[in-house]
């Protein structure tokens, strides 16, 4: 029986850093919505980058 216990508390101190925490909704919300604003500001610098690309190079290769 005290082997059964000293291995799971073994287990219980290897295994601590790959344990979820759990989110407050609040968070999960406040990264969602960064997430999306941050997204659509990506996709304009890209098009951006890519539209000055071809006004100042033009499509010579």
């Amino acid at each position: 029986m005290e082997e059964k216990r000293k291995s799971k508390l073994w287990l219980k101190k290897v295994s601590w850093p790959f344990r979820w925490k759990p989110q407050k909704l609040q968070t999960i919300i406040v990264d969602t919505v960064v997430f999306k604003i941050l997204s659509v500001a990506e996709a304009v610098v890209l098009v951006s980058t890519l539209c000055f690309f071809y006004l100042c190079c033009g499509c010579n290769f």
